[in-house]
């Protein structure tokens, strides 16, 4: 196949252009997209595509950027697929990277300047010894990165621009989405599947060469209400109940050992991710995961016995949960129609890797579209150390993901 080569030079400078732009979600927003910041990367979206010619642009009032890259000519015929990538960053950490590209790294100690106790080494970051002599990117050691998920929508638009710019690779017609707020687990839900009109897809969205994830946890979050009495602090001697009290109770009555910080493999967990209120009011909002159901409904289980031992040390207090799914395992979906997935593999194995399935300790945007019908795996973009200051990824791992798409695209037109 003709005119495979990435134009490098072009997916650096897309890369690092995205990651300047503040794009973090809000989960307390209503909106869509959650925060101003993410129109700003969407709408440079949306110009650019329309610079590298793609066909049918258009971005929607909830922010998807949509747009096409027609069949090759004699592939007209061949079934439409989609790629995907979000354009929000994590919610812990400021974007707005200042980003530096470490050129044919040596492998000495990196200290991100902005934070000089932020150091990346092949000691504290195992992936990194697979790195030497390639350009590693990091931040300055304040923001994220935002290779999550900037790599992805990266690859995603150098690769369309070379298959632009290539009319004689064959493929079919190809979709492109680029969403929002991925990372408060919204990304897709606002998102017409009959406007996409693919049969597969994937999202561009995980980490080392050659991993393909097929499998996520199933999600659920829960809201912890509570209600103590108020009272003048003066006079608050066998009358107050406080509610922020009984929080910092219920959460430390979680067991440690469903904490994120003592399981890994295909153990879940109860994970408490914020406390707010008042000595009247509070609330505790926790994210629950695991790979199966039962597993699932074990961890609400967790939830509900603490809310009940709290109710009975404190009966003056009303205390209230509720739990809401977010996503499930993709895996219950594609198991059944593995077709995306060995194409994946078949694409990885044709870019010299050795194709990985991955069962990923978390959920992607694939994992909501998997179970509206589209069945869409994720495919590597070399992103590591994601939701940290040290997030890192190359420059030659990035190519050889587009390299994979590249493959991918041909695969299906046959």
């Amino acid at each position: 196949m003709g005119g495979m080569k990435i134009d490098t030079g072009d997916l650096l400078e897309r890369f690092c252009r995205y990651v300047r732009l503040e794009t973090r979600s809000d989960a307390h927003s209503e909106t869509t997209p959650s925060t101003p910041g993410q129109w700003d990367l969407l709408r440079l979206l949306e110009r650019e595509l329309r610079e590298i010619g793609a066909s049918e642009v258009e971005i929607g009032e909830h922010g998807y950027v949509l747009a096409t890259l027609p069949a090759s000519a004699g592939c007209e015929a061949a079934p439409t697929i989609a790629w995907f990538a979000h354009a929000d960053t994590a919610t812990e950490l400021p974007g707005g990277a200042t980003p530096i590209v470490h050129c044919a790294w040596d492998g000495s100690p990196i200290v991100l300047p902005d934070d000089p106790t932020q150091v990346l080494s092949v000691e504290n970051s195992p992936h990194l010894r697979g790195a030497i002599g390639q350009d590693v990117i990091t931040a300055s050691g304040k923001t994220l990165l935002g290779a999550d998920d900037k790599a992805g929508v990266a690859v995603v638009m150098a690769t369309a621009r070379h298959l632009l710019l290539h009319p004689e690779i064959r493929h079919g017609k190809i979709r492109l989405c680029f969403n929002p707020d991925e990372e408060i687990g919204r990304g897709v839900d606002k998102l017409d599947l009959a406007r996409v009109g693919a049969v597969a897809g994937y999202t561009l969205d995980g980490e080392s060469p050659g991993e393909i994830d097929w499998e996520t946890f199933s999600a659920d979050g829960a809201v912890v209400e509570i209600r103590g009495v108020a009272s003048h602090p003066g006079w608050a001697k066998d009358v107050m109940v406080n509610a922020l009290r009984l929080a910092g109770r219920f959460v430390a009555s979680l067991p440690m050992e469903c904490s994120p910080e003592r399981t890994a493999d295909r153990d879940g967990f109860v994970h408490p991710v914020e406390i707010s209120g008042n000595s009247e009011r509070a609330t505790v909002r926790l994210i629950l995961r695991d790979f199966e159901l039962d597993g699932l409904a074990a961890k609400r289980a967790v939830v509900e016995r603490a809310a009940a031992e709290l109710r009975a040390a404190e009966p003056r207090a009303q205390i209230e949960v509720r739990f809401a799914e977010q996503y499930r395992n993709m895996r219950y979906w594609l198991e059944k129609d593995m077709r995306a997935v060995e194409l994946a593999q078949a694409a990885v194995r044709a870019c010299g890797l050795e194709p990985r399935l991955r069962s990923v300790r978390g959920g992607t945007d694939g994992s909501k579209l998997t179970a509206r019908g589209l069945l869409t795996p994720n495919i590597f973009t070399g992103m590591h150390e994601v939701h940290s200051q040290r997030e890192w990824v190359t420059l030659q791992d990035m190519e050889k993901s587009a390299e994979v798409l590249l493959k991918v695209a041909g695969l299906w037109a046959k």
